[in-house]
């Protein structure tokens, strides 16, 4: 009887050391966020400290399932290591934590193709981006691949790579002028049906694109278990993708949208995403039938990386050492004080951050106006000491300063382009903009400069960044304009001289976007 008991429990402990379970850890637009940081932005943890790749590190080596660890693009560009090193920091710690693939992002090429090419080199997994051709010879670039196959477990799971086709234009465009970026969805597709005419025992299809569900929600956590898409929502977000894969999970990018649980699209796919930051990680669960070791389901959950929940990874903190020590002694140098926080705005379409950078890049260019890219401000300034460190935050990306001569006409036509719902994703100096809304878009605008309105025909010195003058998102009506002289003088630099000259900043008044009924 013992006997029979012994050897029903070894049987029983068999099949829990068998249990068909995979997990899938995925991040997302990273951005250089490489620490763990305080949550200043959460009103309730606001002094707990969460993120970075030591805490991801000790949270994996805790878990029991085996596991795939991916990422979906935008590594490195975003804060002052990630930019200092052009990305090799990034390759450092993801080949710690043994990723098995990640897509290319946009900003990924913000250093140039090779740059990139070098970082891919580098790494121990492979650079995904299936739908990513060069023009001349219509073949793939040597440092991407369509996709992989891992296997884990004794399953075969194949990872499908895509680059954001808005790549062409969200990151500086010259250099990317000699690629293609194909349609995401017929490239899925197309992918898709290989992976499974030469692998026809795959146990999953994991498709990691590097554009996102909903652009709303932008920089949100949001539970979309029982959200529904309209068609023309869909032809632009993931589940499109998902869709033409026929995918069993999609882990999107971009948008910087977390989502809580993901989203069950009605095809049966299921579509995740991660926020941004490396403050949270999503976990997929892949569930197998036991007898046939087909898919049963996969479910996702948005997990936030609190250091007092899981520590931080002692081996992983060692990388960050050496990176931060690099790195801080030039930029931890105090330039200035801020008399008062310069923040980001959700209430109005103009911000205080926004306006003081317009502000001083219109001062230094002796500008009649100054436009700026809400999306390329990356970050805000605190009340306190001003540090190098907070100018590369606020503007990490490569911009110069380009000065030119727009009309009225071209003018009205920029802020048009870039007033999306009921918000502007320019920000403005030296000019204020009183606007209409009907059913909740853009009926009619009013150009005043110093109280007088602007008639199309009238001319105005202008400056703005070289992103947006050479065909970066928002930036059409600039190529129109006259007069274009790149200053080739990085934004990131007027912005240090001007807290280094004033000694103290503040915050500008809102207000330049005046609403009327």
């Amino acid at each position: 009887m013992k006997r029979t008991a012994v050897f029903l429990a070894i049987f029983l402990a068999a099949l829990c050391v068998r249990a068909e379970k995979i997990e899938i850890y995925h991040t997302s637009d990273v951005h250089g966020w490489y620490m763990s940081r305080p949550a200043k932005w959460d009103k309730e943890n606001s002094t707990r400290t969460i993120g970075g790749f030591a805490v991801l590190s000790s949270m994996l080596k805790q878990t029991k399932n085996p596991y795939i660890l991916i990422d979906s693009g935008d590594m490195f560009q975003g804060t002052p290591e990630g930019n200092f090193t052009k990305g090799e920091a990034t390759i450092r710690y993801m080949n710690a934590l043994g990723y098995a693939a990640a897509a290319v992002g946009n900003h990924d090429y913000d250093y140039g193709e090779k740059n990139l090419s070098a970082l891919a080199a580098a790494a121990n997994f492979p650079l995904l981006g299936a739908n990513v051709y060069e023009k001349e010879s219509k073949k793939r670039p040597s440092y991407l691949k369509p996709y992989t196959i891992v296997i884990k477990n004794g399953k075969k799971i194949a990872v499908l790579g895509l680059a954001g086709v808005h790549t062409k234009t969200s990151t500086l465009p010259k250099n990317v002028a000699h690629l293609d970026f194909a349609d995401e969805a017929a490239e899925a597709e197309k992918y898709a049906g290989e992976i499974r005419e030469k692998n026809p025992d795959i146990s999953a299809l994991i498709v990691i694109p590097h554009i996102g569900i909903d652009g709303k929600a932008s920089q949100q956590k949001a539970d979309y278990t029982s959200k529904t898409f309209s068609e023309d929502e869909i032809k632009w977000s993931s589940i499109k993708v998902a869709r033409a894969a026929k995918a069993d999970v999609t882990l999107g990018g971009h948008n910087h949208t977390g989502l809580i649980y993901g989203y069950k699209d009605p095809s049966g796919g299921l579509v995740c995403e991660s926020y941004w930051g490396l403050t949270d990680v999503t976990r997929v669960t892949l569930d197998f039938d036991d007898a046939t070791g087909k898919l049963r389901s996969a479910a996702c959950e948005l997990v936030p990386l609190w250091a007092d929940v899981y520590k931080e990874d002692p081996e992983i903190l060692k990388i960050t050492k050496e990176i931060s020590d690099k790195v801080s002694m030039e930029m931890d140098k105090k330039i200035g004080e801020a008399s008062s926080d310069i923040p980001a705005s959700k209430d109005t379409p103009d911000s205080p951050i926004g306006n003081w950078m317009t502000d001083v890049m219109r001062e230094y260019a002796k500008a009649d106006m100054a436009f700026q890219n809400s999306g390329g401000i990356r970050n805000i300034i605190n009340k306190g000491e001003v540090k190098i460190r907070d100018i590369y935050q606020i503007m990490p990306f490569e911009n110069t300063l380009v000065k030119l001569t727009m009309t009225g006409e071209q003018i009205e036509k920029l802020i048009r382009d870039n007033f999306r719902g009921q918000k502007s994703s320019m920000q403005i100096s030296g000019l204020t903009v009183k606007y209409k809304l009907q059913d909740g878009k853009l009926s009619s605008l009013v150009l005043e400069k110093n109280g007088k309105t602007i008639n199309p025909q009238d001319k105005f010195t202008v400056v703005t960044n070289n992103y947006l003058t050479t065909g970066g998102t928002g930036g059409a009506a600039f190529m129109s304009a006259a007069d274009m002289q790149d200053t080739m003088i990085a934004v990131r630099d007027v912005l240090m001289d001007y807290v280094k000259k004033a000694g103290v900043i503040s915050a500008p008044k809102t207000g330049r976007f005046v609403k009327i009924d």
